[in-house]
């Protein structure tokens, strides 16, 4: 069920809400960024997700195919979020799970997770030793 959730950055500079529905798959990528961050992403569509406050704060970080936007809170370096793009082009946003802050923590632990190979730019099927 779609819900609306609440998110910051640690330091409560960057707030945000985002309408999420956490019995849809969430992700889990081996790239570099990602597995080094912990990134727990939920995709949404960009009208899903509402900047309440501190856009100004925000810092964008690209890397490898320049395709994916990461965007970090310049005090204190947490992600509430990524943009990316689906194979047909269509825009996504993949809120980190970790700054949202009214999830239940039996919702959090039945939420589905998919593993992807985003180190080796292959998402099917999911990687064996991602996190091994």
């Amino acid at each position: 069920m779609r819900t609306t959730y609440t998110g910051s950055c640690h330091c409560g500079a960057v707030r945000f809400e985002a309408d999420i529905d956490l019995e849809q798959p969430t992700y889990r990528c081996n790239c570099s960024i990602c597995s080094r961050t912990r990134f727990w992403p939920a995709i949404v569509k960009s009208e899903d997700l509402r900047v309440l406050d501190g856009a100004s704060e925000l810092i964008e970080y690209r890397f490898n195919s320049m395709n994916n936007s990461h965007h970090f809170c310049r005090r204190c370096g947490v992600r509430p979020w990524g943009i990316g793009a689906m194979p047909d082009g269509a825009r996504i946003y993949g809120v980190n799970i970790g700054c949202l802050e009214n999830v239940p923590p039996e919702v959090l632990a039945a939420a589905p997770i998919v593993y992807v190979d985003g180190a080796h730019d292959r998402f099917e099927p999911p990687p064996i030793t991602a996190y091994l």
